[in-house]
């Protein structure tokens, strides 16, 4: 083993939380994780395994696959871990410290979601030094394995959708199943919420402040669509899950005017809608637009417009990924750890692989209560147990 190849999962883990791999749509920089990206190549190369740059279209990035192949006809399962992360704004400790304090283990992204990407990598090169060991007549290894480190998760989630859309089909393979590292404690989750966000903007007319009359203020019409979606659209959310929960929607940005002796022309509110397993994310636009369709009528002066959505990423639905989930399920009970499925009301990269019908579960180190957090941390326990787990399922046949 080359001085590159950590010593353990928790070595490893602190050389990923030492580099700042803040999601490019937040920090500025179009190549935000690619030296997170060339750092985790580097390892999985000295570590024996065969790693491959999938180029990300528009960034100067890539997401990272590593395999081990055991032989042609074996099935393939697939393993996946975002290496972005959220903004260390705010902190109160070294984001990137990989300070370990007290059974923990501090820093940007050591629990969301670093820690399964580490715990992955260890448990595949455990599993390849021991099918080299094997002698292929008597114990080979059941399963081909492939780790995928993604981009963009925490925003955009281009790294996912660059896989799904560009890089899989042309691999030559399709996974029996795949497992999503995010900080679950080790439970597996098989639903959770999907997103929608977009803006609606309304559009005035400027003139000077003196002279309020000659203009038509954007902001005094956006008042009227807030209140009108709020009142009448997000108040008849009904839907819910019972994994998942109710469905969710809330306004969170406004931006509007252009100078303090301007009546405002323009104002725009950005709107996140969170879509639960069974909704359809397409309906969403047509029922907010029967909302505005009324106000209009009430206040004909109004001029207001959705614009494209920003992201639309969908719910993980349990229905289809049974087989797969009681895999996962048997694992966990020879563990001797709860294996009750679970539902998330976040949003993950399994819906991506779940919508091309990979079976998908979402499972790893750390709770999700540290993820963003100013002092986000992880149980160094935790990364022991996730590197078992995941040893243990590429070992289970398909």
């Amino acid at each position: 083993m080359s001085a590159l190849a950590p010593s353990s999962c928790e070595s490893l883990l602190q050389s990923m939380v030492a580099i700042d791999s803040v999601n490019g749509n937040i920090s500025g920089r179009n190549d935000a994780e690619r030296a997170i990206a060339e750092h985790l190549d580097a390892v999985g190369s000295d570590m024996g395994l065969e790693t491959t740059r999938l180029p990300v279209e528009g960034t100067d990035t890539f997401n990272l696959l590593v395999t081990h192949r055991v032989g042609d006809a074996a099935p393939w399962l697939l393993f996946e871990s975002h290496m972005d992360t959220v903004s260390v704004e705010g902190m109160s400790i070294d984001p990137f410290g990989g300070r370990i304090e007290g059974g923990r283990m501090f820093g940007r992204g050591a629990c969301d979601t670093k820690a399964s990407g580490a715990t992955m990598l260890c448990a595949l090169a455990d599993y390849a030094r021991q099918d080299a060991r094997q002698d292929a007549r008597q114990d080979a290894r059941p399963n081909n394995v492939a780790l995928v480190f993604t981009t963009d998760e925490e925003i955009g989630k281009g790294g996912i959708k660059a896989f799904v859309d560009d890089h899989l089909p042309g691999l030559g393979w399709r996974p029996f199943g795949a497992v999503v590292g995010e900080p679950t404690m080790m439970k597996p989750v098989i639903a959770h919420n999907g997103i929608r966000r977009w803006p609606i903007r309304t559009r005035g007319v400027a003139a000077h402040s003196c002279a309020p009359s000659l203009g038509r203020s954007a902001i005094s019409m956006m008042v009227k669509v807030i209140d009108a979606i709020e009142s009448h659209y997000i108040s008849s959310l009904t839907t819910d899950h019972p994994l998942t929960g109710k469905a969710q929607c809330s306004i969170n940005i406004i931006e509007g005017g252009a100078q303090i002796n301007i009546i405002p022309e323009h104002c725009e509110i950005r709107i996140d809608r969170r879509i639960v397993p069974g909704e359809d994310s397409a309906a969403v636009p047509g029922a907010v637009e029967e909302v505005l369709d009324r106000l209009r009528l009430a206040h004909p002066e109004i001029q207001v417009e959705q614009g494209e959505p920003y992201i639309v990423d969908a719910p993980l639905d349990p229905a289809a990924g049974a087989d797969f989930t009681a895999t996962v399920q048997d694992v966990l009970n020879e563990m001797g750890r709860d294996s009750v499925p679970e539902g998330a009301q976040y949003g993950t990269d399994a819906s991506q692989l779940a919508e091309i019908r990979v079976p998908a579960v979402v499972i790893g180190p750390g709770d999700i209560a540290q993820a963003h957090t100013h002092d986000e941390w992880i149980e160094v326990e935790q990364l022991g147990i996730a590197a078992e787990f995941y040893g243990r399922l590429m070992r289970c046949e398909a």
